[in-house]
C-alpha cells in the first residue's frame, strides 16, 4: 500500500494517570497488551452490545491515543467525558495529530508507528504531527479501495448502535478480549461467544451497477438474506445471515439487482 493520510480520521488523547483503567472499564479489548510501538482494536458498545464506536489504540505524546473516524470524534469525547465520573485524566481531540497508513522511513520514525492489529495485510498504521508528516500524500481513497477488497469493514459500515459486536467480526478481527473483565456492553457480548448465537457477518457485495442505499435487503427468491450497511460505488458490505445465504438456492438480487457476496479470507464463521 503506497503511504496515505487518512484525512477522514482523528486523534483523541486520554492524558492522566487513570487513563489506561478508566478506559479498561469501558472497552472492549485488555489494554494490559498495550505496549510501546503497538496498537489495539476495540470498540465502546452500548449496554445491550451493539457498536458505538470503533478505534485503534496506542500511546504517544504522553497519552493514551485513539485512532478514530473523524466525524464520530466528538461524539465519543462527548461519550467518555459522560463515563468519567471522578476519574483524574482529560480528553480531548488532539487536531495537530493526524493518521497514516504505509509509511515508512523517517516519517513513520517522527511518528507513532504500529502494525494495524487488525490484519497483517493492512500494514502499518502511524500517528504523527501534521506539521512533521510529509504534505504530498494522498487522501484516503487507495486505503479503502484496499479495505473493501479484503472484507475488513469499520466505523462508517457500522452505523452506530445497530450491529453486535460480533456480527461485526470484531472477534476475528482481534478487537474483543474475552477472558478480561467486565465492560460495556460484555454480558451479552460474552453470551452470543458461549452459545454461539451470533449467525450474522458483515460480507463484501458486488454488483456490475452501482449498489442501492444503505438498509437495502438482498433476498434469493422470497427469501431474506440480509442488508446492505454501506455503500462505495458497486461494491459494498451488507449484513448477512449466514445460514440463509448456506441455503439460498435462487441468484441474490438486491433492489431488482444482481449481486454477490463474498467472504473474506480472514473471517473464521
Amino acid at each position: 500500500m503506497e503511504p496515505v493520510h487518512l484525512k477522514d480520521r482523528a486523534v483523541i488523547a486520554l492524558e492522566g494517570g487513570e487513563a489506561r483503567e478508566f478506559l479498561q472499564g469501558l472497552i472492549t479489548n485488555d489494554l494490559k497488551y498495550l505496549a510501546p510501538a503497538t496498537g489495539l482494536y476495540a470498540a465502546l458498545l452500548t449496554p445491550q452490545g451493539k457498536i458505538l464506536f470503533d478505534f485503534l489504540i496506542t500511546e504517544g505524546d504522553g497519552a493514551v491515543l485513539l485512532d478514530c473516524a473523524a466525524d464520530r470524534a466528538e461524539a465519543l469525547v462527548k461519550r467518555l467525558t459522560m463515563y468519567r465520573l471522578r476519574a483524574k485524566i482529560e480528553i480531548a481531540v488532539r487536531p495537530q495529530l493526524c493518521v497514516y497508513a504505509g509509511l515508512t522511513g523517517r516519517p513513520a520514525e517522527r511518528a507513532v508507528t504500529f502494525a494495524d492489529p487488525r490484519l497483517a495485510a493492512l500494514g502499518s498504521r502511524s500517528i504523527g504531527a501534521s506539521a512533521e508528516m510529509p504534505d504530498f500524500l494522498q487522501g484516503p481513497a487507495s486505503y479503502h479501495a484496499e479495505r473493501l477488497a479484503l472484507g475488513v469493514p469499520e466505523s462508517a459500515d457500522f452505523g452506530s448502535d445497530k450491529i453486535f459486536a460480533l456480527d461485526a467480526g470484531l472477534d476475528e478481527l482481534h478487537a474483543v478480549a474475552f477472558d478480561k473483565g467486565c465492560y460495556v456492553g460484555q454480558e451479552l457480548t460474552a453470551r452470543m461467544k458461549h452459545r454461539g448465537t451470533a449467525r450474522k457477518r458483515i460480507l463484501i457485495v458486488r454488483a456490475e451497477k452501482p449498489l442501492p442505499a444503505a438498509g437495502t435487503t438482498i433476498i434469493s427468491g422470497a427469501l431474506e438474506i440480509g442488508e446492505i450497511v454501506s455503500v462505495y460505488g458497486s461494491e459494498g458490505f451488507a449484513l448477512i445471515r449466514l445460514d440463509r445465504l448456506d441455503e439460498a438456492k435462487a441468484s441474490l438480487t438486491t433492489d431488482n439487482l444482481p449481486v454477490t457476496i463474498a467472504r473474506p479470507a480472514w473471517l473464521d464463521a
